[in-house]
């Protein structure tokens, strides 16, 4: 049974706004527009990466906006804590806010590396939730094998990226069923609950990939999943697409070179 979340996922993926936009160009744009956003040397660049890919998600491709937030949720509170972290803890130079607590402050250093860290995280992400939501991963697969990666990394990622929904959905199973059984009533039950959650979370997630594992080979699985859909040619992507996306790219090269030297403080 597949995950709510992964369910989620694959319809968009599957019927969102540009579903019909050349696979390729599609891929190529979020490969070479994450490329640009790790290479940045200043926040401004990845921030602007953001808010363009945000736009075309939630205008063009239809994605809901409140799912659109949720699914970015994570990395945004990953990238923040990362932010805070490089600010007090790993700055050098003048102190620009003094804590008062523990010695702790936030240096000019710190604070311009973790804001520099944090539009990183967020400008490559929406480039990958880019891919997830416009893209079905059998598709997506598929048009990765034209840049030589190795066969074992690419059906490693199309298993993991299976397995990975098979822990979420039996995470969820047992919270739910833990809810109702008023686990979470009080907060000694949310405590033992959650205990429970995690030491049995493993073992059940394993046993599940055993069952999933022993589904694929019963239906022929030797270690190669093929895809139906063939990679598409560099032909079909159309000139003025290219055309387009060269100009974007440019302009992103073109606004590193100007704002590399950006800083706050």
């Amino acid at each position: 049974m597949h995950s709510m979340f992964e369910n989620t996922l694959d319809n968009y993926a599957h019927s969102n706004g540009l579903r019909e936009t050349n696979t390729l160009f599609k891929v190529i744009f979020a490969i070479a527009t994450m490329l640009v956003s790790l290479a940045s040397t200043s926040p401004i660049v990845p921030l602007l990466i953001t808010l363009v890919i945000s736009f075309l998600l939630i205008f063009q491709a239809k994605i809901p906006w409140k799912f659109y937030l949720k699914f970015l949720a994570v990395p945004f509170f990953f990238g923040f804590l990362t932010f805070i972290f490089m600010a007090l803890f790993f700055g050098v130079g003048a102190h620009i806010l003094d804590l008062g607590i523990f010695n702790l402050a936030v240096t000019q250093d710190g604070f311009n590396r973790g804001l520099l860290l944090f539009s990183r995280v967020l400008g490559g992400f929406t480039c990958m939730a880019f891919l997830a939501l416009t893209i079905p991963m059998t598709e997506l697969f598929s048009e990765l094998e034209r840049f030589k990666i190795p066969q074992i990394v690419m059906e490693l990622a199309m298993l993991m990226y299976r397995y990975i929904f098979l822990f979420l959905d039996e995470g969820i199973n047992m919270y739910h069923a833990q809810e109702t059984r008023l686990g979470y009533s009080s907060l000694k039950k949310s405590f033992k609950s959650m205990g429970m959650l995690g030491s049995n979370l493993f073992i059940r997630t394993w046993i599940k990939g055993e069952q999933a594992h022993i589904a694929m080979e019963s239906r022929c699985y030797d270690g190669s999943i093929k895809t139906m859909k063939e990679p598409e040619s560099m032909r079909t992507i159309g000139a003025r697409n290219l055309v387009l996306l060269t100009l974007f790219e440019v302009g992103l090269v073109i606004g590193l070179y100007f704002t590399g030297n950006f800083t706050l403080f």
